[in-house]
């Protein structure tokens, strides 16, 4: 397969990296290549420039967000979620259309500072927002309830936990829980919750994600839901 990954912070190059290791065609796109090789500072959460890290990394290209949408048969939308819908519209609709777009953003609001706030919230998600603007695409939310290492190494935290799918489309959500499969999820530990609007409720688990974070001081882990499931 060949996968356009959205966005070059932590999310998009550990999803980029595990993508390639399982030995698929990977490019990240961005909204200006060079620009992003010239960075040389670490970014806001102390990652590397992109260019140290895509030295290690050779076989991933980087695109404009359009050209990586354009060569891809999925893509992933690891943007920041405010900026999500604008990266999607540069990624251009026609470049988008008719293919499984699996968005593991979210809508933090950093506007009042620290904790971020969730826009939207309670009546609408980042995840349907998309799905609205592009029609055509088959938006499937997941692995957005948990720190972008556990999403591409489920082991790295002990026992049963749980990663979450919202998606109108039924076999999108089956392609992206084989995905999740691969990258090492037990099919008993994915739960279908329903269609997109049930990304309301992934998103706002991102609050008590934040002052979990907080209270324990790292990211080493999961929800676990209990009870009576079956898998997807």
């Amino acid at each position: 397969m060949r996968y356009a990954v959205l966005g070059t912070g932590a999310v998009g190059r550990a999803v980029a990296d595990k993508l390639a290791s399982l030995g698929h065609e990977v490019v990240v796109g961005t909204r200006d290549p060079q620009a992003t090789l010239a960075r040389t500072e670490p970014d806001g959460y102390g990652n590397p420039p992109f260019s140290q890290w895509q030295a290690s990394h050779e076989q991933i290209r980087l695109e404009t967000f359009a050209d990586a949408a354009a060569s891809a048969d999925a893509v992933v939308n690891t943007t920041s979620g405010a900026g999500s819908l604008q990266a999607l519209e540069a990624a251009g609709a026609e470049n988008l259309a008719g293919k499984v777009l699996i968005d593991i953003a979210n809508p933090l609001d950093f506007s009042q500072g620290m904790p971020p706030s969730l826009n939207p919230v309670n009546t609408d998600s980042l995840g349907e927002q998309i799905q609205r603007a592009f029609p055509e695409v088959m938006v499937v939310k997941t692995l957005n309830t948990m720190n972008c290492q556990i999403m591409v190494d489920p082991a790295r935290v002990a026992g049963e936990h749980t990663v979450f799918v919202s998606g109108d489309d039924t076999r999108a959500k089956k392609a992206v829980t084989e995905l999740l499969i691969s990258f090492g999820w037990p099919a008993s530990s994915v739960i279908d919750l329903g269609d997109i609007t049930t990304a309301r409720g992934t998103e706002m688990l991102l609050p008590i994600w934040l002052r979990l974070w907080g209270a324990l001081g790292n990211a080493d882990f999961n929800f676990h839901i209990q009870g009576a499931h079956t898998g997807a």
